[in-house]
Parts: structure tokens; C-alpha cells; sequence
């Protein structure tokens, strides 16, 4: 759901060296960099033997994605500003810092 709304704020443009990209160039690379993440995610999610470091690391890249967001809030491509990008990205690092500390 959240990467749906990051091609809808456009967020290849805060990445150094993809802001130089057209928006239709940057929307290709942005999209097709995703696909093997969600294959690492399904294949681990799926056929992990030890389930427990990678939903940590999950958790962990959760909190630093916040941090990231918080970073670039003043960046002058930043379009996240909507509460419902918020609630996601928030609510996401929030569950993860609630999941490691349980």
C-alpha cells in the first residue's frame, strides 16, 4: 500500500542521482527496483529457516524509514505531506518499534 502512494508523491525524486531522471524515466526505474524486493520479501516470508532475524530487520527498516522521512521532510520535492502518507509511514515505524520491544 505505502509504495502505492510513493509513486503517487513521486519519491524517486528526494533520491540523489534519480531526481536527475524524468518523471516517466524515474516512475520505470522506481517501479521495476521494487519488483525484486517484494520476490526477497515473499521468498523470505515464505521459505525462511529462521524467521525471526528477518522480521527484526523488517522491523528495524521500518523505524529507519520513518527517520528517513522525518530527514527529508524539508526537501523541496517532498509531497508527502497528507495525513494518510503519515499515518502509513508512522504507523509503520511505530509497529516496529512496538514489535521490538515485545
Amino acid at each position: 500500500m505505502y509504495k502505492m502512494d510513493a509513486i503517487r508523491c513521486k519519491e524517486w525524486r528526494l533520491f540523489p542521482g534519480l531526481s536527475m531522471l524524468s518523471n516517466k524515466l524515474g516512475y520505470i526505474v522506481f517501479l521495476f527496483a521494487h519488483i525484486p524486493l517484494f520476490f526477497i520479501v515473499y521468498r523470505q516470508l515464505t521459505h525462511s529457516t529462521n524467521i525471526v532475524y528477518f522480521i527484526r530487520g523488517c522491523n528495524i527498516f521500518m523505524m529507519a524509514h520513518l527517520g528517513l522521512h522525518i530527514f527529508f521532510l524539508p526537501h523541496k520535492n517532498n509531497l508527502f505531506k497528507a495525513w494518510i502518507s503519515w499515518a502509513i509511514i508512522a504507523g509503520a515505524g511505530f509497529c516496529g518499534f512496538i514489535a521490538l520491544l515485545l
